[in-house]
C-alpha cells in the first residue's frame, strides 16, 4: 500500500491507483511530479522510454499525493537505480587525456635517458680516458634531461585555473579536467534547464479565431485554481497569468467549487465543476482542459464570439491545423472546453466528460534562457560543437533549438540511435546536433561514437539519467542543484547551469593547457639541443663539453626560469580553437626545432675554441685557463639560448615585436640569465671551473641569440 510521503523501496508495478503523483527528479531530472496510473498498456513506441512508464514506480522515488497499491518485481541491485549504481561503480576511475599523454611522454623520456646515459658515458670514457668523470658527467646530463619542475608547473597551472574558475562560481573536483576542458571540441548538454529556464510560461490564450480573449484565461483559471491535485508548471503558469490580467478575487467570489475529475494518463485531461453565484446564479459549469485528440473526441460544439456551432469535420481540421501552427512555434497546446449544468452520473467522474463545447487554446512554453543564444554563438566561434540531448519530443526541441540559433535540419530520436550500426552511428553523430527521446544508455552510445571519431567530448547534465554519460565523457560539468550521483560523477560543479559560464571556463582551460604546453615544448626542444650538442662535442673536444657541476647549475637556472610560465599570458588566437595534445605531434616538432639551439651551441664552441680562447690565452687547449674560459663562454651562451627558447616558443609570432611575455616572466627569466652571466666574474667562479669573460663577448652572445631567433 502506498500513500503520500512514502519513498518507494523497490521497483514495482501499480495494481491500483487514485490521484497518485510521484516525484522522480533524482532519476530523470524532472522537478515536477508525474501522475502514475495502474492498468495502462505500454505501447511499443514507449519501449525505450522506460523511465516514464506510467504504471511503474522505481526505487528511491517519492509519493507526493494520492494512494495506490503495487507489486514488487525488482529489489536491490536488480532495480533500475541499483543497476545504474553498479554500472557506475564498475567503471574504473576516469583518467583524462592529459593523464594518458603524460604517461606516454614519461615512458619516452625514460627510454631516452636509458639510451643517452650509457652513450655519453662510453663516448667520453673512450675519448677522454677518465671513466669516473665520464660517469658523473653522464649522470649530470641525465638530470638535465629530467623534467623535474613539470609537476610543479602542471599543478601551478591547474591551481591558478581552479582559482580563476572559483571566482566565477565553479568548483573544480578533478584538477586535470581543466586541461581536458581546453581540449574539448564537442560538448553534449541536456536541454531542460540548460537551454531553457525550466519554467513554463503561458504564451497565449487564444479563442478559435486565434485571438486572445479574457474568457479563455478565466475558464483556464477556474480549472487550474480549483483542482486539488498537484499543481504542475502549466497550472501555475495559468494562475500567474490570470493574476496579472484578471481580477482573480472577483472570480473566486463568483464561483465555488463543487467537484473535480483528476487528471490521468489515459484521458490526458482534467476537469473541475463549479457553481456560478453571480451572473447565472446557481448554474453549474464543468471546465475541462486537455490534449487535443481527447478533447475533440468528447466535444460536439464550438464557441466563437459568443456564437455556438456544431463541431464539424471542417472545424476539427481547422483546430488541428491551428494547433500544428502553434507547435511549429515550439508551443505545447491544450484545448479548453466547458459544459453547462452537467448532470452527474452519481459522483462526478470521467463519464461526465462528454458533449463539451470547445472555446480555445492554451499555448505554453518552457522558454530558452536569455543568455543561451549568445552563449551558443560564442561556443561556435570558439570551435566547440554543441550537441543537444533530451528525452523531450522532436517538435518542441526543434522549436527551442531554432530560437537559440542551432541547426535543426537533422534530428535523430532514440529508436534510430538504438537501431544504428556502429558505422552508421559514427556518421550520424557528426551530421546531427539534436537527439531526442534518449535513454541513459543511448547517451553513452552517442558519446562513445564521438570519442571513436577522435573528438574530446564534454558533457553537462544534472539528473540521474546523466550519470552514466558523465562517466564516459572526457570532461563533465554539472550544477550545484543537481542530484547527488551526478555531482559525484562530475569533474566541475557550477553554481548554476549557465552556458556563458561554460564558455568562460573553456577559455580558462585553454589558457591552462597553453601554459602547460609552453613548458613541455621548451623542455623538449632544450633537451633535444642539449643531447645533440653534448654527444657531438664529446666526440670533437679533447675535454668534457661542460663540467658536471656546470651542467647542474645551468639546468637549475633554466628550471627556475620555467617556474613562472603559469603566470604568462596566452594569445587570443590560441584560445579560439580547442587544443589537442597527442604524443604523435611531438617527434616532428622536436626534430624541427631541437637542432637549432644545438647549432647555436656549436657556433659558440667553435668561436671559443678556434678564435676567442687562442686570441686571449694562447692555443694550449690543455691549459686550465683555456678550458675555464671556454666553459664560461659556452655556459653563458647556453643559458641565454635557453631563455630565448622560452620567449620564442611561447607563441607562433615573432618574439619581442609581435608577441611578448608578461612582465613577471620577463623579469624572472632575464633576471636569472643575468645572474648566471655574473657567475664567471664572481668570487666563486674558480670553484665552478669558470673564469671572467671579456666584455666584447656580450656582443658575440647577442649576435648568436639574434641568429637563434631568426
Amino acid at each position: 500500500n502506498l500513500s503520500a510521503g512514502d519513498m518507494i523501496p523497490a521497483d514495482m508495478k501499480l495494481l491500483t491507483s487514485k490521484d497518485l503523483f510521484c516525484s522522480s527528479s533524482y532519476l530523470d531530472g524532472d522537478p515536477e511530479p508525474a501522475e502514475k496510473v495502474a492498468n495502462v498498456i505500454i505501447k511499443p513506441s514507449m519501449s525505450n522510454d522506460y523511465l516514464n512508464y506510467p504504471n511503474i514506480l522505481y526505487e528511491g522515488t517519492t509519493i507526493v499525493s494520492g494512494s495506490g497499491t503495487g507489486i514488487v518485481f525488482a529489489i536491490g541491485n536488480h532495480t533500475v537505480f541499483g543497476k545504474e549504481v553498479q554500472a557506475i561503480s564498475r567503471k574504473k576511475v576516469k583518467t583524462t587525456l592529459f593523464d594518458r599523454e603524460m604517461k606516454q611522454l614519461a615512458k619516452i623520456l625514460i627510454v631516452a635517458t636509458a639510451i643517452i646515459i650509457p652513450l655519453l658515458f662510453v663516448i667520453n670514457g673512450l675519448t677522454k680516458g677518465d671513466w669516473g668523470e665520464s660517469l658523473i658527467f653522464a649522470l649530470a646530463a641525465a638530470v638535465g634531461l629530467t623534467p623535474e619542475v613539470l609537476p610543479i608547473i602542471v599543478n601551478s597551472n591547474l591551481t591558478k585555473g581552479a582559482l580563476e574558475m572559483s571566482k566565477s562560481g565553479a568548483v573544480v573536483k578533478q584538477m586535470n579536467a581543466i586541461q581536458n576542458l581546453g581540449s574539448t571540441d564537442v560538448f553534449c548538454i541536456d536541454k531542460t534547464g540548460t537551454l531553457t529556464q525550466n519554467q513554463v510560461v503561458l504564451e497565449r490564450h487564444y479563442d478559435l479565431d486565434m485571438q486572445e480573449t479574457p474568457q479563455i484565461l478565466k475558464f483556464s483559471y477556474l480549472n487550474a485554481y480549483y483542482q486539488t491535485g498537484v499543481k504542475d508548471l502549466i497550472d501555475k503558469a495559468v494562475i500567474d497569468a490570470a493574476g496579472d490580467e484578471l481580477d482573480v478575487n472577483e472570480i473566486q467570489r463568483d464561483y465555488n467549487k463543487i467537484d473535480e475529475i483528476p487528471f490521468d494518463y489515459t484521458r490526458k485531461r482534467m476537469s473541475v465543476v463549479v457553481v456560478d453565484n453571480d451572473e447565472h446564479h446557481g448554474q453549474h459549469l464543468l471546465v475541462t482542459k486537455g490534449a487535443a485528440e481527447g478533447m475533440l473526441a468528447i466535444s460536439n460544439k464550438v464557441e466563437l464570439n459568443g456564437k455556438v456551432e456544431d463541431l464539424t469535420s471542417e472545424w476539427k481540421e481547422r483546430i488541428l491545423n491551428q494547433i500544428n501552427e502553434l507547435n511549429d512555434d515550439g508551443l505545447r497546446v491544450l484545448l479548453v472546453g466547458y459544459k453547462l449544468n452537467p448532470a452527474p452520473v452519481g459522483e462526478f467522474s470521467a463519464k461526465d466528460e462528454h458533449d463539451l463545447t470547445i472555446i480555445g487554446y492554451l499555448a505554453y512554453l518552457d522558454p530558452p534562457k536569455e543568455t543561451t543564444k549568445e552563449a551558443l554563438e560564442d561556443l561556435k566561434n570558439d570551435n566547440v560543437d554543441v550537441k543537444i540531448f533530451t528525452g523531450d519530443n522532436e517538435a518542441v526541441t526543434r522549436a527551442i533549438a531554432l530560437q537559440v540559433g542551432l541547426n535543426v535540419d537533422t534530428v535523430y530520436d532514440g529508436k534510430q540511435i538504438d537501431e544504428a550500426s556502429p558505422e552508421e552511428l559514427k556518421e550520424i553523430v557528426e551530421k546531427c546536433d539534436i537527439f531526442v527521446h534518449l535513454t541513459p544508455e543511448l547517451r553513452v552510445k552517442i558519446i562513445n561514437a564521438l570519442k571513436t571519431n577522435g573528438h574530446t567530448v564534454g558533457y553537462m547534465g544534472d539528473g540521474n539519467k546523466d550519470a552514466l554519460a558523465m562517466k564516459v565523457a572526457d570532461v563533465t560539468v554539472t550544477s550545484n542543484s543537481s542530484v547527488d550521483i551526478t555531482k559525484e560523477s562530475a569533474d566541475i560543479i557550477f553554481e548554476q547551469k549557465d552556458l556563458q559560464l561554460l564558455e568562460e571556463m573553456i577559455m580558462v582551460g585553454r589558457k591552462v593547457f597553453s601554459n602547460t604546453m609552453k613548458y613541455i615544448k621548451t623542455f623538449l626542444v632544450t633537451n633535444m639541443g642539449s643531447i645533440i650538442a653534448m654527444a657531438v662535442s664529446s666526440l670533437l673536444l679533447p675535454f668534457l663539453p661542460l663540467l658536471p657541476l656546470q651542467v647542474l647549475i645551468l639546468n637549475l637556472l633554466f628550471s627556475l626560469s620555467c617556474l613562472v610560465i603559469p603566470f604568462d599570458s596566452v594569445s587570443e588566437n590560441y584560445v579560439k580553437k580547442p587544443q589537442k595534445w597527442s604524443i604523435r605531434m611531438w617527434p616532428k616538432f622536436v626534430l624541427n626545432f631541437g637542432p637549432i639551439p644545438a647549432i647555436v651551441d656549436f657556433i659558440a664552441m667553435a668561436l671559443m675554441f678556434y678564435v676567442i680562447c687562442p686570441y686571449l690565452v694562447g692555443s694550449n687547449y690543455h691549459h686550465w685557463v683555456f678550458i675555464s674560459l671556454l666553459y664560461s663562454g659556452i655556459f653563458v651562451e647556453s643559458l641565454w639560448t635557453r631563455v630565448m627558447i622560452i620567449h620564442t616558443l611561447r607563441d607562433e609570432r615573432f618574439p619581442f615585436l609581435k608577441q611578448h611575455a608578461t612582465p613577471i616572466v620577463f623579469l624572472v627569466t632575464f633576471g636569472l640569465a643575468i645572474l648566471g652571466t655574473m657567475l664567471p666574474s664572481s668570487s666563486i667562479a674558480p670553484s665552478l671551473g669558470l673564469t671572467q669573460l671579456p666584455f666584447s663577448y656580450w656582443a658575440v652572445v647577442l649576435l648568436l641569440e639574434v641568429i637563434y631567433i631568426l
